[in-house]
């Protein structure tokens, strides 16, 4: 009976901290740009995760879309239907249905513009901005602990790394949709008449 070649076992994969320590200065960016990606990805898909749980949301509790136009009238003031939309990236009609929403709830209330009587504004209630306050403190008691024994100089690294990628994202073009393939017509091309 013939004796088996033995095949190597392949050596486990190196680590991406291994891998980067032995590779090139140009490998070692090429790492970390993929491991910044990755990172960014997973920020962006834990945002669409936390929008996600919206849909489950109870009668009194705020989703954080309607958390974000809340902010926005405490930072900015009293806006327009078509000012929130624009500021949160959202169709008006969506914005109007969550303004009801908040309405109801008592979190903001419709005012006819000091300025143009024609326009009508949101503003905040004291309760809204009651719960506005409520949910940045947890939010900053939160944001303080993860980022707990991070040195300043990091935090200023990351800082002009997100202001980058967020000129970057600004800048993109908008995707245009595929366009369906034409398919050849099965029929004859009829024959004109005289």
């Amino acid at each position: 009976m013939a004796a088996r070649a033995s095949t190597p076992t392949p050596a486990p994969a190196a680590s991406r901290r291994e891998r980067t320590a032995a590779a090139p200065e140009h490998d070692a960016r090429a790492a970390a740009l993929e491991d910044l990606r990755l990172s960014f990805r997973g920020v962006f898909r834990t945002l669409s995760r936390l929008r996600g749980r919206d849909t489950h949301l109870g009668g009194s509790e705020l989703s954080h879309a309607q958390f974000e136009l809340l902010i926005e009238l405490h930072e900015r003031g009293p806006l327009s239907a078509g000012e929130l939309a624009a500021a949160a990236r959202l169709t008006p009609g969506t914005v109007t249905q969550m303004l009801d929403h908040l309405a109801v709830a008592g979190h903001v209330e419709r005012v006819r513009s000091d300025t143009d009587r024609r326009v009508v504004v949101s503003r905040l209630t004291p309760l809204g901005r009651a719960r506005i306050e409520v949910k940045r403190k947890v939010w900053r008691e939160r944001w303080q602990e993860a980022l707990a024994g991070v040195p300043p100089e990091d935090l200023e690294a990351a800082t002009r790394v997100l202001e980058r990628l967020a000129g970057m994202l600004g800048e993109a073009p908008a995707s245009e949709p595929a366009k369906p393939a034409r398919r050849p017509s099965a029929r004859a091309p009829r024959a004109a008449k005289s």
